[in-house]
């Protein structure tokens, strides 16, 4: 019998002491220690867990979408390009989760819900930077989180800045000339379709060698929204399918709420002007 690998013998380090180790690096105690449960149900604790990954991801997703924005405003659009591909390929991962979710039955869910009191993933302040991020600039959102003003104050300087959609318009404007009341329009609104962006965006489409870089951007943000639209059509599956058509525990309609949501459009124009080409 052959003795059993040791890993040493190949240069590997085993000892830590006084060393960063992978766990350090990671601060793994932290968060493998975040995982606190209220009940004593089993499937609580994947509950927790898929919320809790689908923050971190939210959280590289704002990184990704901070940096693509500024990449555009100094006009490096190819390296923009790479992180709004990537906070794509991040919305398959959150929607790839809602599959681990759904293997929860309504049963397991009922058994803990009520610990949950009111709280909600409506009130994940990360998914609402997001969307203003993203242009869907609702500033009635900004109530449920009224109780902590740091949060509103992060929420309020993104109000602040331009959202992706309107930097890519001011992209689009260099090229083509849009109206002043598009460009000029205050940053904390959200962007309402618009004719002349229509036309303008049907340009690019319809010659796409001329205007080839914001041929790609376009398309960028269409396939960023497409992953997004299934990230949302998936939670409103998941819900459904384990509390029905129950209110949310945050107060909303619950599926209703979300399927409303699903009718919102952050690059309303990039999917209007397939119709007519």
């Amino acid at each position: 019998m052959s003795k059993p690998y040791d890993p040493s013998k190949d240069g590997a380090e085993m000892n830590f002491k006084d060393r960063m180790s992978y766990g350090d690096y990671l601060s793994l105690d932290t968060i493998l220690d975040a995982q606190k449960t209220w009940t004593d149900t089993h499937d609580e604790m994947l509950f927790i867990i898929q919320h809790q990954t689908s923050e971190l991801w939210m959280r590289l997703a704002i990184h990704e979408l901070n940096a693509a924005r500024t990449c555009l405003l100094d006009g490096k659009t190819r390296q923009a390009f790479k992180m709004l591909a990537r906070v794509s390929r991040i919305f398959e991962q959150l929607n790839s989760a809602w599959d681990v979710l759904r293997t929860m039955t309504p049963s397991d869910y009922t058994a803990f819900r009520d610990a949950l009191g009111q709280s909600s993933g409506f009130q994940s302040h990360q998914y609402r930077q997001i969307e203003f991020m993203l242009g869907n600039r609702n500033q009635a959102m900004l109530k449920p989180h009224s109780h902590r003003p740091e949060l509103v104050a992060l929420l309020e300087d993104e109000l602040k800045q331009p959202s992706m959609y309107d930097v890519a318009l001011r992209a689009l404007s260099q090229s083509i000339t849009l109206p002043d009341e598009v460009l000029s329009r205050p940053l904390e609104e959200t962007h309402q379709p618009h004719a002349a962006v229509q036309e303008a965006w049907s340009q690019v489409y319809r010659d796409p060698e001329t205007h080839w870089e914001l041929y790609e951007l376009a398309e960028k943000l269409v396939d960023l929204e497409d992953y997004f639209r299934r990230w949302r059509f998936n939670h409103v599956t998941t819900v459904e399918r384990v509390i029905g058509f129950k209110r949310g525990t945050g107060g909303t309609g619950g599926v209703s709420y979300l399927k409303r949501m699903l009718a919102v459009e952050l690059f309303p124009e990039l999917w209007h002007l397939r119709t007519e080409l």
